[in-house]
């Protein structure tokens, strides 16, 4: 069992930054892929990021390379989303998530955090 906890989102005008943190419970968060998914109004949950449990692979959405950068501290149980040159394009809820699989697929994730809001104003 893990247990997600976001923090980390505000509102930043077009061209600022954020960082997004995602704190882990269980014992078990060192083996598990941990991703960022977003969702705008009135769009489906989107993949943005994800890591390998060991941290070799990382993966972006086309969207967002260059700009974002995950990364994850095992020792403290959190992963991070590194947000720059935000767009309002980038404004949506944010969301960490958990699986055992190595995967980008929001299907494949099985625990989920209850999200932060990011709002890029033009």
């Amino acid at each position: 069992q893990v247990q997600l906890v976001e923090s980390g989102g505000g509102l930043v005008q077009a061209g600022g930054s954020l960082r997004l943190s995602c704190a882990a419970s269980g014992r078990t968060f060192s083996s598990y892929t941990m991703g960022w998914f977003r969702q705008a109004p009135g769009k489906e949950r989107e993949f943005v990021a994800a890591m390998w449990w060991s941290g070799e692979l990382t993966y972006y959405d086309d969207s967002v390379k260059g700009r974002f950068t995950i990364s994850r501290d095992n020792a403290k149980n959190t992963v991070c989303l590194q947000m720059n040159s935000l767009q309002p394009e980038d404004t949506a809820v944010y969301y960490c998530a958990a699986t055992p699989y190595r995967t980008t697929s929001r299907s494949g994730y099985r625990y989920w955090g209850q999200g932060t809001q990011v709002s890029v104003s033009s």
